[in-house]
C-alpha cells in the first residue's frame, strides 16, 4: 500500500494546507508510505510542452517522478480550492502533464480498429478534498457541481479508477474553529477508510 498526496493552494496558511497536513499525518500514523507534494512550494511548472504531446517521454525530471509515484500508488489524494468550478491552473497543469499515455491511459492499437481509451489505473482509489465559499445547494443546483464531473468522470473514470470519494468543505470564509476541527477529523477518518486501516 502506497499513497500519493497532491496539494494545490498558494497560501501556506490556507485550510487546504491543514487538510493536506492531516492526510499526511494520518498516513504516517498508519505506516503508509506516502509521496506528498505541495505543487506551489515545489514550483511545479504546469505548462504542457509541445514535446510532451502524445506518448513522447517528457524530459522534465519532476514530471517523470510524479508520474512514477502516481503509477506506484494505490490511493491518490488531491486537495485544492474550488476556483470558478475548476481546480487551480497549477493542478490542471499537473493533470495535463502527469495523467498521460501510456501511463494512466492509452488507446488501442490502430490496427485493432480503434475504440475507446483504455484506463490504466484500475484498482486504485481516488480521493478529492475541496474547499469553497459557495453554499452547497447553490453549488449543486445552479452550477451543477462541475468539480464532481471533472474528477469522478473526466479524470478518474477516464483512467479506469472506479472507487472514488470527493468532499467539498464550505463555506470556508465564515467557518468557525469548531467547524474546521470537525472537518479535519472527517478528513482523518476518510483517509483511514480509503486506505483500509
Amino acid at each position: 500500500m502506497k499513497a500519493t498526496v497532491i496539494l494545490a493552494h498558494p497560501y501556506a496558511k490556507s485550510f487546504n494546507h491543514a487538510i493536506y497536513g492531516t492526510i499526511c499525518a494520518t498516513l504516517k500514523e498508519l505506516g503508509v508510505p506516502t509521496y506528498a507534494h505541495d505543487l506551489y512550494a515545489e514550483r511545479f511548472d504546469p505548462v504542457l510542452t509541445v514535446d510532451e504531446l502524445g506518448k513522447k517521454p517528457t524530459q522534465d525530471a519532476l514530471v517523470r517522478q510524479y508520474t512514477r509515484e502516481l503509477v506506484e500508488s494505490d490511493v491518490l489524494f488531491f486537495v485544492h480550492p474550488n476556483w470558478w468550478g475548476q481546480p487551480p491552473a497549477m493542478l490542471k497543469g499537473y493533470v495535463d502533464r502527469v495523467f498521460r499515455p501510456p501511463y494512466t491511459y492509452d488507446f488501442p492499437p490502430e490496427d485493432s480498429g480503434g475504440g475507446l481509451p483504455i484506463g490504466k489505473l484500475a484498482g486504485k482509489t481516488g480521493v478529492v478534498f475541496n474547499t469553497s465559499n459557495t453554499e452547497e445547494t447553490r453549488e449543486k443546483e445552479y452550477f451543477g457541481d462541475p468539480l464532481e464531473n471533472i474528477w469522478i468522470q473526466c479524470v478518474f473514470g477516464f483512467c479506469g479508477i472506479e472507487k472514488s470519494h470527493r468532499r467539498m468543505f464550505s463555506i470556508i470564509a465564515d467557518s468557525t474553529s469548531e467547524d474546521r476541527a470537525a472537518w479535519l477529523a472527517e478528513v482523518a477518518e476518510t483517509t483511514r477508510k480509503m486506505v483500509g486501516r
